[in-house]
């Protein structure tokens, strides 16, 4: 799976989250900047686990703070 269609996903889990269109998601914005609390960070893990199918940290959104940095890691977890 592409880093880019990650990194949709992501803008659209991400989006949804916060209340906005994915369009207006900075991904080399940290996703607590775009108001990602912690609930919502521990629903993406969630959300990440059964899109993948692969097992996250619930800390996972923390670890990789944007969503970028949080594609390239699901990239490689991916692969």
């Amino acid at each position: 799976m592409s880093h880019d269609v990650i990194r949709a996903w992501l803008l659209e889990r991400v989006a949804f989250y916060v209340e906005r269109e994915p369009g207006e998601i900075d991904p080399d914005l940290k996703l607590v900047e775009i108001g990602l609390d912690s609930v919502f960070a521990m629903s993406l893990s969630g959300d990440i686990e059964d899109e993948f199918e692969v097992v996250v940290e619930p800390t996972v959104a923390w670890d990789y703070p944007t969503v970028n940095a949080l594609a390239g890691y699901l990239r490689e977890v991916v692969a």
